[in-house]
């Protein structure tokens, strides 16, 4: 074997051009940290994407759309962001130009479509949509709100139905240039629903497209009140949405439910609910045992005659909680019951406002905490429009700062301070000054928690309570670096 040649220091240096582009042969000013204590960096994402899925099939839907980064406006550096159609041929539907200022857009009937999108630079730290659409008459009557999502490929969505009088459409969304090959599995209370011929398996999402398919059509023959959907992905990434239709009552976006855990916050039932029910599902091979309690201003309390609810493995549960809140707004807090272990479950709540024939629902489910920081866009200034919730379930109260950035059109940023007692629900209503268009909110968490929220959004209509409620979880506009060190050890053998 022929001997390779000893490297000078010079190739040395070329080799180092090579590969990084420049190439510091000087001593670093300070030593390097030892590896084994080194703390990986924490700096902004470059690059974030989202999906928002298309947003009705009426053809008097009036959608809008809002968009923001938040941070300082004049802040150095440069980015994009833009949502765009979820087609091969996309067209863009709305541009962001600056940190802390939102953008808007709007669109009307059935031919909306689904939209992607993608922000890099400055404008990727944070980046956060919001699409909001109001159907006045028909079927689908209702407001039906949801936050773009980031794609991924794996999704639960407890609070499912396939029962007479409901309409229940998964959205699948694929913003990429390659197939994603999907499935769908279903649960209720007698435990796995089994597909009509296989149907549910491997589901094709074409590039740049997006389909939306009946949770019914999966399993005609069963007609569930409850069920989970279990929504993966075999290839590719996909975002998913639930679309929520039901006869009478009204219409929704379900959103997926934070990933399976012990504890649970369902952050933000309205003070004014009429019908609460609680959906919760065991995807392990053990059965769970959830306390259930109800976290209000002043402090938190059992349901009477709801304490606990047992959830058998890999089947779903339900507990009709009626008007929990009795005109006071609060979170559901699920953990395990007394002397129990700690299974992973995952819930959603159905949340009805108003009464026959006059009423709609809306859905919560299981949530994340905002962590450092968290936005909501599509914030309305109109009295009573907009109810920011803010829980803390256990550990130490918190301090949080909440800030409403400018309105689309016009207006001056605000923000406020609040504390957040252990074991409390606190709302706050805050609007930017002199607000004209759609705003956003922004919590940060500045000591302890940690803090869950949601932002309930009313626009009501001809007597009907029309609502959706959001829920807030954290931006991750930051991320860990690993730190590195120079070793030109990697040139040699």
């Amino acid at each position: 074997m022929k001997q390779r040649a000893p490297l000078t220091l010079a190739a040395v240096a070329a080799a180092l051009a090579a590969v990084t582009g420049v190439a510091y042969l000087t001593a670093p000013a300070a030593p390097a940290a030892d590896p084994k204590t080194a703390v990986a960096a924490r700096m902004p994402v470059e690059r974030s994407a989202l999906v928002c899925p298309a947003p009705s099939s009426s053809d008097i839907a009036e959608t809008t759309y809002t968009a923001i980064t938040p941070g300082g406006a004049g802040a150095g550096g440069k980015g994009t962001a833009r949502l765009l159609g979820a087609t091969k041929e996309a067209k863009p539907v709305l541009e962001l130009k600056e940190r802390g200022k939102p953008a808007g857009a709007a669109a009307s009937g059935a031919g909306a479509p689904a939209l992607t999108g993608v922000a890099d630079g400055i404008l990727a730290p944070g980046w956060t949509a919001q699409q909001t659409t109001k159907v006045s008459v028909g079927r689908s009557r209702g407001v039906l709100g949801v936050g773009c999502t980031a794609p991924g490929t794996d999704f639960w969505f407890p609070g499912a139905s396939t029962a007479k009088g409901r309409e229940d459409y998964v959205h699948l969304t694929n913003p990429d240039d390659s197939a994603a090959v999907i499935d769908i599995k279903m649960f209720g209370p007698d435990g796995a629903v089994k597909s009509e011929g296989g149907t549910g398996e491997n589901i094709r999402i074409d590039p740049k497209s997006t389909k939306a398919i009946s949770l019914s059509s999966l399993a005609p023959g069963a007609q569930l009140a409850d069920i989970t959907a279990h929504v993966t992905t075999r290839a590719g990434r996909v975002g998913a949405s639930v679309q929520v239709g039901e006869e009478g009552v009204g219409a929704d976006w379900l959103p997926a439910s934070t990933d399976p855990a012990g504890s649970l916050v369902l952050p933000g039932i309205p003070a004014d609910a009429t019908s609460v029910r609680l959906v919760v599902f065991a995807p392990g091979e053990e059965d769970a045992v959830l306390g259930i309690r109800l976290a209000g201003s002043n402090g938190s309390i059992s349901p009477a005659g709801n304490e606990e609810l047992h959830v058998k493995a890999g089947m779903t549960a339900s507990a009709d909680l009626k008007d929990v809140t009795r005109g006071e707004a609060g979170s559901l807090l699920l953990a395990p019951a007394k002397g129990k272990k700690a299974v992973p479950v995952v819930a959603a709540v159905r949340v009805v406002r108003g009464s026959a024939p006059k009423q709609e629902l809306g859905f919560i489910p299981a949530t994340g905490p905002v962590g450092s920081r968290a936005t909501v866009a599509d914030d309305r200034a109109d009295e009573n429009a907009t109810v920011l919730s803010l829980t803390v379930a256990g550990g130490t109260d918190a301090k949080v700062k909440v800030t409403a950035s400018p309105g689309t059109e016009a207006g001056e940023p605000a923000s406020k301070e609040v504390t957040v007692k252990a074991g409390t629900t606190q709302t706050v209503s805050l609007a930017p000054a002199g607000a004209k268009g759609a705003y956003a909110l922004t919590v940060e968490t500045l000591s302890g928690g940690p803090v869950h929220a949601s932002r309930t959004l009313t626009l009501p209509h001809e007597g009907i309570p029309m609502f959706t409620v959001q829920p807030l979880s954290d931006d991750h506009a930051m991320v860990s670096v690993p730190r590195a060190t120079q070793d030109l050890s990697v040139l040699t053998d």
